[in-house]
């Protein structure tokens, strides 16, 4: 046997147990980090049950899902008989409610969420205000971007404005109502992108 060789026989074996040691060894402790991470789709698979079965008037609200808003079916209650002016004021507060609300189970695994806060209220206009103003009890500026921006697509889509893709918003009476515009860039980026607005004159 030549020198050396004994010593290279009993290295083997201790390099085997060191290469085996450098796997990962299996545990008892129970380790959850919970499922992994869905993909937001930002679409339902499947109407919503609840949106389905309501009674009401058929309205859509924007939502936020990913960094965008996305339109989604709400239904909102009017009684019959109402005058123009206090129908669309009441078709406001339901558009603001539905916006308060907490999305649907589905909504929610598609990944929708809202920014609107509960507690606002709508009312209309002051008496010099434009007749399509509508009046929040909290300060548009004192909104967030993604709520300003919810609030201003959702309105200024529905029989709440015009329907000329702008809606005239104001805070407490002593504040002068703005116009404001709901536009491509807004949907797109509404935490970056503010609502472009222009200051309206009283009558």
């Amino acid at each position: 046997m030549t020198p050396g060789k004994p010593a290279r026989l009993l290295a083997l074996p201790l390099l085997a147990a060191l290469l085996t040691g450098c796997g990962i060894r299996a545990t008892e402790v129970p380790t959850d980090f919970g499922p992994a991470p869905s993909r937001v789709r930002c679409s339902l698979t499947e109407p919503d049950v609840t949106t389905q079965t309501a009674r009401g008037v058929p309205v859509q609200v924007f939502l936020l899902c990913g960094s965008s808003l996305v339109a989604v079916d709400r239904t909102v209650l009017v009684p019959d008989g109402a005058a123009d002016s206090e129908r669309r004021v009441l078709v406001a507060q339901g558009l603001l409610d539905e916006l308060a609300k907490s999305p649907s189970a589905p909504e929610k695994e598609a990944g929708y969420t809202t920014d609107v806060r509960g507690g606002l209220k709508v009312s209309g206009p002051s008496p010099k205000d434009p007749d399509d103003t509508l009046r929040l009890s909290t300060s548009p500026g004192d909104l967030t971007s993604y709520a300003l921006a919810q609030l201003v697509c959702t309105f200024s889509d529905s029989a709440a404005a015009e329907g000329d893709g702008s809606v005239v918003l104001g805070g407490p009476p002593t504040e002068l109502p703005r116009r404001y515009e709901c536009t491509d860039e807004v949907r797109s980026r509404p935490g970056t992108k503010e609502p472009p607005s222009t200051e309206v004159t009283e009558e």
